[in-house]
C-alpha cells in the first residue's frame, strides 16, 4: 500500500484512541521509522505529509539525509548510540530518544557547540535484560546529574513495551512510564521539562496513545519493512 493510504489508517486509529481516552489527536506526533525501507519510500512518507522521520542507527540516518533535502523534516535518532559515533550525528538530529547513560550525555554535550539537543531518557520499565534503558530506581538521580550538561534538554521519557500479545502487560508498561514522566515534569526542572512521552510502535501505538503518548514511532504499519 501507498504510505498515504497507510497514514490515513494510522491517523484514524489514533483519533479513535484519543476519543476513548479524552485526548486531542493533534497532541500526538507520528514518527515514521524508516530503518527497513528505501530512501524512495522515506521520501514518499515526506510527500504524504509525514514530516518526522526516525532511524535506529547513525548510518541509516546519514544515508536518508543525503537524499531527502526538505527543511520541513524533523529528524529523530531512536536507537542506542555509541559514544564514538556521537561526533557524526551532532547537528544532524533534532530529537534523540535513547539517552541512557552519563558517559553518553557527557560526549553529546561536549560535541554540541550551540543550542540544545532535545533528548528522551530511555527507560527499561519491563525489566527485560534484552532492553536498554535506566530503571525506575535510577531515574531521579540520573535526571539530577544531567544538570551539568548545558546543551541537553530532557523533553520526556521513552520506552519500548515487551513483545507480547498481552495488551494488559503492554498497557501497564506505558501507564508506568506516564507516571514517571509526570513525576519528573512536576519537579519543574528548567533543563528537564519532561512534557513528552515517546512510546508505541506499529503493534501497540493505540494503547500508547490511550496511555498518553505524545510521540509514536511507527514503521511497518506506515512505511512497510522493505
Amino acid at each position: 500500500m501507498k504510505v498515504a493510504e497507510n497514514l490515513c489508517q494510522v491517523k484514524s486509529k489514533i483519533e479513535k484512541a484519543c476519543e476513548r481516552s479524552g485526548r486531542r489527536p493533534e497532541d500526538v506526533t507520528v514518527i515514521a521509522v524508516t530503518k527497513y525501507v528505501s530512501n524512495e519510500r522515506a521520501q514518499e512518507a515526506v510527500d504524504s505529509g509525514v514530516l518526522h522521520l526516525a532511524e535506529n542507527r547513525k548510518e541509516g540516518l546519514l544515508e536518508k539525509q543525503e537524499t531527502i533535502h526538505d527543511d520541513r523534516v524533523t529528524w529523530h535518532l531512536i536507537g542506542t548510540l555509541q559514544t564514538r559515533k556521537v561526533k557524526e550525528i551532532v547537528g544532524k538530529v533534532d530529537y534523540f530518544h535513547a539517552l541512557d547513560r552519563l558517559k553518553l550525555a557527557n560526549e553529546l554535550n561536549k560535541r554540541i557547540t550551540e543550542g540544545k539537543l532535545k533528548c528522551f531518557v530511555e527507560m527499561n520499565i519491563s525489566g527485560e535484560e534484552s532492553k536498554h534503558g535506566i530503571t525506575e530506581a535510577e531515574l531521579d538521580d540520573f535526571i539530577d546529574k544531567l544538570a551539568e550538561f548545558d546543551h541537553l534538554q530532557v523533553v520526556g521519557l521513552m520506552t519500548m513495551a515487551p513483545n507480547t500479545e498481552d495488551s494488559d502487560v503492554i498497557r501497564q508498561v506505558f501507564h508506568r512510564l506516564r507516571i514517571l514522566r509526570d513525576r519528573i515534569r512536576d519537579r519543574k526542572i528548567i533543563y528537564a521539562p519532561c512534557s513528552e512521552l515517546s512510546m508505541g510502535m506499529s503493534h501497540d501505538y493505540e494503547i500508547a496513545v490511550e496511555e498518553g503518548a505524545t510521540f509514536v514511532r511507527i514503521g511497518t504499519s506506515l512505511v512497510g519493512n522493505e
